[in-house]
């Protein structure tokens, strides 16, 4: 057990690499009731949202739709990254890292005061992520019938209320899967259902692993405040379309485009022996330096990945100093792996 965001947490179960496989090849459970779960509601909830966050809440038009995207400060820091699902017109769910609830809901409720929207932490429900190619299968057998007829019927990153839980289609690993969230009272026998059911349990270890296969960046190690979206690998969640559209940090945003960022966050493959790990010392050819932000063994690919920032004109090799040796590294795109299959070699 390990102290995470203030919670306990397990970092495995058992074996992490069997853990990991699990999840690759079958179904494995996290415990991530430690992410906070906020509703929102006010008959002023998208405007709100609209100004919040860097994504595109206008984008929500199907009831149970989700989208993944950043708040920022005003120089385009990043406050933290997070899921919104849009449920009704005055209701919206959001789920942010633990490790930066206080901070967030202090923001949220910053700025949702003048808005008229009502922030309420839901302290009561736990959430279950069922992961694997075999993971929605073996979590709607819990369901009814029409439960799990439902729950299967749900498309990529949507998610709706299904026999008193929330299921969502979404995930932190790069496999098909359910997000549930339920009350917290039935979280340990659901859990020993899907053991039941042919789940394995799954700790922290493993899904750092996963989610550094899967290219997801995780808050506090490859983005916080001292890093906008453009250097961070998130460009993609920032929505500057529509022109009227003023939400917090736009002005940085436009500032930084205009003038190109002198930093990109990248994958890395180490081509020998060796483990990368966070805060290690990445050398570019003809000058300039970066560092990894995150590192691992890949137990998929059987090798050394990280992703790193990395000075804009970097090519496709680095070095890497590992413990005072350079070590070759090569540049590429995340993800590494996706749906059990390797994406690099």
């Amino acid at each position: 057990m390990v102290d995470f965001g203030g919670w306990d947490m397990p970092l495995q179960y058992g074996s992490q690499i069997a853990e990991h496989h699990a999840v690759r090849r079958g179904a494995g459970v996290f415990d991530v009731s430690h992410m906070c779960v906020v509703d929102l509601e006010g008959a002023r909830v998208r405007p709100f949202l609209q100004r919040l966050l860097a994504n595109d809440v206008g984008r929500l038009k199907a009831p149970g739709k989700a989208l993944y995207g950043c708040m920022l400060d005003e120089t385009g820091g990043v406050i933290d990254d997070l899921i919104v699902y849009f449920l009704e017109d005055s209701w919206f769910r959001a789920v942010v890292n633990a490790g930066t609830r206080e901070k967030d809901l202090a923001w949220i409720r910053q700025h949702a005061a003048g808005f008229g929207v009502d922030v309420a932490e839901r302290a009561d429900l736990a959430m279950l992520a069922v992961q694997g190619p075999e993971a929605r299968a073996k979590a709607a057998s819990l369901l009814s019938p029409a439960g799990a007829a439902s729950a299967l019927a749900l498309e990529p990153f949507f998610g709706r209320e299904i026999d008193g839980w929330f299921v969502a289609r979404t995930g932190y690993t790069g496999e098909d899967g359910f997000e549930i969230m339920l009350p917290g009272t039935e979280a340990e026998r659901v859990w020993k259902a899907l053991n039941s059911a042919g789940v394995t349990s799954c700790g922290l270890g493993a899904r750092d692993t996963l989610r550094l296969e899967a290219g997801m960046s995780l808050y506090g190690s490859d983005m916080d405040e001292g890093t906008h979206p453009f250097e961070s690998g998130l460009g993609w969640t920032v929505a500057l379309e529509p022109r009227e559209r003023a939400f917090i940090g736009r002005e940085a945003l436009e500032a930084i485009r205009a003038r190109g960022p002198q930093r990109k966050l990248v994958g890395l493959l180490l081509e020998g022996r060796g483990v990368l790990r966070s805060h290690q010392k990445v050398l570019v050819p003809d000058g300039g330096e970066g560092e990894i932000t995150s590192g691992t063994f890949s137990p998929t690919l059987e090798r050394s990945i990280a992703l790193a920032r990395v000075p804009a004109a970097a090519g496709s090799s680095v070095q890497v100093d590992i413990r005072g040796k350079l070590h070759e590294a090569r540049i590429v795109r995340p993800p590494f792996v996706r749906h059990g299959k390797a994406l690099v070699s």
